[in-house]
């Protein structure tokens, strides 16, 4: 079974738009984990536009799955992971002011800049992943990082879906099987949902993890954090 990890960004987000404690991150946090998630993911941003430094730490204070932080290589998100030491760093090339993750890295031109990065962060004992789309030859320079993992940039998977599924997953199923080959393990997000999760799953071998927020937390404001963890679980069983 794929695992899944919740992006709590969002209701970071909501908690930010009015002030105070509410919606409360630390809690969000727990009851996750408590509803079957296999892991949480933030992605904290030099602004604090959602996750805020201090949530990291009282985060990772309630972490009895995985932790999962997202974010571009910074000192700043450096110094910040280190601190924390979550069991995956997920690394993705955005600047700060980008308002969502929208592309994968450049694997040639910033190959010794991952090389230095993802070696200090095993050094300090932390499990990297590297955002990447399906591009054959970023994928083989993805393997030269030495990063453990990479997360497949989903966003044209889901885009395309409803249009002509087989032809929007066939590019992934290749990235795939091209990861696997080089040893790289796999993880998936973006845009990914209740409608077209369980064919990228079923479809994409080697799938280990996938992070879902946007779609997973705005289900939930309808029918319950806790039946939508349910109902994204169930997509992730693998019937092939």
């Amino acid at each position: 079974m794929t695992k899944l990890s919740v992006n709590i960004n969002k209701i970071a987000t909501l908690r930010n738009s009015r002030g105070g404690n509410i919606p409360n991150v630390k809690k969000a946090a727990l009851d996750v984990q408590l509803f079957g998630a296999d892991g949480v993911t933030i992605h904290p941003r030099p602004d604090e536009r959602h996750i805020k430094r201090s949530d990291v730490y009282d985060i990772k204070s309630v972490i009895q799955t995985e932790f999962n932080i997202e974010g571009y290589p910074s000192p700043e998100f450096l110094t910040l992971v280190k601190s924390v030491k979550p069991q995956q760093v997920t690394l993705v090339p955005d600047p700060p002011e980008a308002l969502t993750s929208n592309a994968g890295w450049d694997t040639i031109k910033n190959l010794g800049f991952l090389q230095d990065i993802i070696g200090d962060l095993k050094e300090n004992g932390i499990r990297t992943s590297i955002f990447i789309g399906t591009d054959a030859e970023m994928i083989e320079k993805a393997s030269e990082t030495n990063t453990d993992r990479v997360e497949l940039y989903t966003e044209p998977y889901a885009t395309n879906f409803s249009l002509d599924k087989e032809k929007a997953i066939a590019p992934f199923i290749e990235a795939a099987n091209l990861a696997n080959k080089l040893g790289l393990k796999i993880n998936a997000g973006h845009d990914l949902n209740l409608e077209n999760l369980k064919f990228f799953n079923e479809n994409i071998p080697f799938l280990k993890e996938v992070s879902i927020g946007h779609a997973l937390i705005a289900e939930a404001l309808y029918i319950g954090l806790e039946k939508t963890i349910s109902l994204y679980k169930q997509q992730l069983v693998k019937e092939k």
